[in-house]
């Protein structure tokens, strides 16, 4: 299973903003962009002015480094977002919205999505019952994540379930019993990231 394994804070300054990429540490002073703005490299604080197509790369840089999608998968959702009815752009957030591994961090269990990617892989949770460890497995609306019985015990999801976290209104959770729900198909006034869709959709069409 490819997934990058570098220095996440060097993502952020790549691209000039927080992207989250480490939980709570990106709260605090400790921040990679806020300690050191610039890009990372010798040349980093040397930055020229972006091209069209360089805005649009960007912007779908950012997309992958926000949801730990590589090129090819990112590409074949971009597929998937086109053939379906409605705006592209919007469908292609959707989808990554609803990757498990997306979800479980929105729902608070996890600090960040590659904490969360980890927790998936590690098979620490059921979707309708059933283990699964893939934190790319596609999910709809009515399924149900939770974390295994034998899972609650462990230090880390019990502080979960002590400081239970804001959810998007497209989840229900139940941080007492670590249970949470597809409600709705999530619309983009609920995705919160930073990013341009429409010129991810330029960039590919192109």
């Amino acid at each position: 299973m490819a997934r990058y394994t570098g220095p996440v804070c060097r993502l952020c300054r790549r691209e000039g903003i927080k992207l989250f990429l480490k939980g709570d540490r990106c709260y605090t002073e400790k921040c990679a962009v806020t300690k050191r703005g610039s890009a990372p490299g010798v040349h980093g604080k040397n930055r020229k002015k972006l091209s069209g197509y360089g805005i649009q790369l960007r912007e779908k840089q950012k997309a992958k480094r926000i949801y730990g999608v590589l090129e090819k998968q990112f590409s074949k959702y971009y597929d998937q977002a086109t053939s379906r009815k409605g705006i592209a752009g919007e469908n292609l957030l959707r989808i990554l919205e609803l990757r498990l591994d997306n979800a479980v961090y929105k729902l608070g269990f996890g600090d960040s999505r590659q904490q969360a990617r980890q927790l998936v892989t590690h098979g620490h949770f059921l979707v309708n019952g059933r283990k699964v460890d893939i934190p790319s497995y596609k999910l709809k609306v009515n399924d149900e994540i939770s974390v295994k019985e034998k899972s609650k015990a462990i230090e880390k999801f019990k502080v979960f379930a002590a400081n239970p976290k804001t959810v998007p209104v497209w989840l229900a959770s139940d941080f007492e019993n670590l249970t949470g729900k597809i409600v709705a198909v999530p619309v983009r006034e609920d995705i919160t990231i930073p990013v341009n869709e429409t010129l991810i959709i330029e960039l590919y069409s192109k």
